[in-house]
This record gives structure tokens, C-alpha cells and sequence, in this order.
């Protein structure tokens, strides 16, 4: 039985992921929670194989709520999700120990395959989640450039460091995110976590 929990604090939203992950493959029951508080109180009676929890949310958000529930379950497997992109956010959840992150506005598809490997069904790929044996191909300029976004910094902050002009920022940021198969720069970070390419 693999039991699903969905932490935001926007009802709709809450709704609309449950309703999405139950139909998943795999998924045999959902539950919510509408706070970092609620998720932490419900957590050890539900059980979950996942846990996804919004990145921000009045009082305990996600990532307190994912630093709280790791210290007391290092076990636990935990996405974030976020509306927009939201590169410190990602890195700190990251960091704390989630495996990853998923848009709230994700298509069925999409939370099929990520979150195949956690609730046993094996999806079909359609891109976006990395390609780790690519990573292995980045040169030492473009691990620089990725480091930096990873800290949140802008494309001319990295160029500034680096004594690159923005242009040139640009064009290792496109070839990483080729090479990572990343959509974004919150999507290249949160794989650069998740293969061990930064930590």
C-alpha cells in the first residue's frame, strides 16, 4: 500500500496535487496536510511512502518541516513543491536531505515520472529529471558556473567572480542545462544535488 501525503497551505492547490498523485500508478491513497505543523503531527499515524511539501507556508514551512522530520526520520522521502522557481529554496531543501522538487502546476505525466521512483511504478521517461552519465561531461568552467547558481547568485554576479562578461555566463549556463537535461536553473541545481555533482 503506498500512501502519499500532500502538505500546502492553499486548499485548491492541496486539492488539485492529491487529486493528480492519486491517479498516479502505484498510488493507493493520498492524505493532506495544510501545514508544516499538520504534516509533522500527521506524519507518524500516516505512514507515507512520499511526502510532498510546499517550499513556503505561514508559520513551520516546507523546509523547516523537512529539517524537523528528517532529524526525527531520516528515512523519510520528501519533494518540494513550488509555483515559481525558487533556486535558494530548492538548494536548502536539497540540502537538508529532499530528494528533489516539482512544480505545483505539473502536468499528470510529469508526476508520473518524477515520482516513479518513489512510489514503485516504473513511467515512462520523457526528459527533464537528468542524465547523470551527461553530467559527468561538464567542464570545470560550467561546475564553476552551476556552483554559483547554486548559491543564488545572478548571471552577472557569477561573470564578476569568475572576471566572465554575462554573455559568457549565459552560454555555459545553456550548455549545462543541455547536458543535465535541465529546464531551468532550479532544475540544474536540484539534479547537480541529487548526482553529486555540488553538495
Amino acid at each position: 500500500m503506498t500512501t502519499v501525503m500532500v502538505c500546502d497551505d492553499a486548499p485548491l492547490t492541496r486539492e488539485v496535487m492529491m487529486r493528480r498523485i492519486g491517479s498516479l500508478p502505484g498510488v493507493t491513497r493520498v492524505c493532506g496536510a495544510a501545514s508544516g505543523e499538520e504534516l509533522l503531527a500527521k506524519y507518524a499515524t500516516e505512514q507515507p511512502a512520499l511526502t510532498l511539501t510546499d517550499l513556503r507556508m505561514p508559520g513551520m514551512g516546507g523546509l523547516d518541516a523537512v529539517k524537523r522530520l528528517l532529524a526525527l526520520r531520516p528515512n523519510a522521502q520528501i519533494m518540494m513543491m513550488t509555483l515559481a522557481e525558487d533556486i535558494d529554496g530548492v538548494a536548502r531543501a536539497l540540502a537538508y536531505g529532499a530528494k528533489g522538487y516539482v512544480m505545483k502546476d505539473s502536468t499528470r505525466e510529469e508526476l508520473a515520472v518524477a515520482l516513479a521512483p518513489f512510489i514503485g511504478e516504473a513511467m515512462p521517461r520523457s526528459g527533464g529529471a537528468g542524465r547523470p552519465g551527461v553530467a559527468a561531461t561538464l567542464t570545470a568552467r560550467e561546475l564553476e558556473v552551476l556552483r554559483g547558481m547554486s548559491q543564488g547568485h545572478s548571471n552577472a554576479e557569477i561573470g564578476a567572480e569568475l572576471y566572465l562578461t554575462e554573455d559568457t555566463i549565459k552560454t555555459h549556463a545553456r550548455r549545462l542545462f543541455r547536458k543535465l537535461d535541465a529546464s531551468d536553473r532550479a532544475h540544474a541545481v536540484a539534479i547537480a544535488y541529487r548526482t553529486g555533482l555540488i553538495s
